[in-house]
């Protein structure tokens, strides 16, 4: 079989299946794992590069205020590779080609391939995935033992976690405006042993005040805004500093929101295991080194005369 990936979430599930001899394209923005990065792509974002966070949300305002896509897809480049399935998703409109359009032009190809969309909006319609797509592409085994496994990860952490004193904990999915995270991160929260203070599960992110947000009240900061690794969380929090500071919180943790938070693939159960270590490090233990960085005020320079 041969597979077209046109959302990264869905790059890391089919080789998490051991389905990556069978990808033959992926999007710009696939960079996991390291064998698909090679990938010929299929998608390319219209928004610039280098914009700061203010200005990508202001660009993408205006584009879908106006009802334009913000990535193009090259159907002759799809056409070529004659893909048996297209796997995409319809659950956020700035994440990745549109379904519509996707499915438009699949129906216009030779090789007419099945188009899957995966939308999921919790933990477990995200684990769920694995058995549908492991029974689209013919391997369903695998699907049942991929859910399983990330099953059992994460209940070996709300085990862990169960009867400790629980932070409250706020989760920022991006900055300027800043948004609360929602989907499958309230529940990520839950399950590592914190309160979401904002956040409700299978509930949309959305955009908050920065008032609201100090009314709300937290012991910890989770900045995770959406795409972006840890060291640009960092310095965007950083940028943005005396509005966190004043959330009142007494740490403030950067995370790789691209790899563990964002992307609603098999990445999650680990996105778990490294929230349960930030909010109880005595009984998780820590993850690999550069998942997350504490954000501290920023260094004030006096100049000398």
């Amino acid at each position: 079989m041969r597979i077209a990936s046109l959302v990264p979430s869905a790059t890391e599930l089919l080789y998490a299946l051991d389905l990556g001899d069978s990808v033959v394209a992926v999007t710009h923005e696939c960079d996991h794992p390291p064998a698909a990065v090679g990938l010929p792509h299929l998608t390319r974002s219209v928004i610039p590069d280098g914009l700061s966070a203010g200005e990508i949300d202001a660009a993408v305002r205006e584009r879908t205020g106006r009802g334009e896509a913000l990535y193009e897809l090259d159907e002759a480049l799809l056409d070529s590779l004659a893909p048996d399935l297209v796997v995409t998703q319809a659950l956020c409109a700035v994440c990745a080609v549109s379904f519509d359009d996707v499915r438009a032009v699949a129906e216009r190809l030779p090789s007419r391939p099945a188009v899957m969309a995966l939308d999921p909006a919790s933990l477990a319609e995200v684990l769920g995935d694995c058995e549908r797509v492991a029974a689209a592409a013919g391997v369903p085994e695998r699907g049942a033992l991929l859910e399983r496994a990330g099953r059992d990860r994460i209940e070996a952490v709300r085990r862990a976690v169960e009867g400790a004193e629980a932070p409250r904990v706020a989760a920022l999915e991006w900055l300027d405006p800043p948004f609360v995270g929602g989907h499958w991160v309230p529940e990520m929260i839950a399950l590592a042993g914190g309160i979401d203070t904002l956040g409700a599960p299978g509930t949309r992110s959305w955009t908050a005040s920065w008032a609201e947000l100090e009314r709300a009240g937290a012991d910890v900061v989770v900045s995770m805004p959406c795409g972006y690794g840890a060291a640009r969380a960092a310095e965007e929090t950083r940028e943005h500093w005396p509005r966190v500071a004043a959330m009142g919180a007494r740490r403030v943790v950067a995370v790789d929101a691209s790899a563990y938070f964002s992307r609603p693939g098999p990445r999650l159960v680990e996105g778990i295991e490294l929230l349960g270590h930030l909010l109880h490090p005595e009984l998780v233990p820590a993850p690999p080194p550069g998942r997350a960085l504490e954000v501290t005020a920023p260094r004030v320079v006096v100049a000398r005369s």
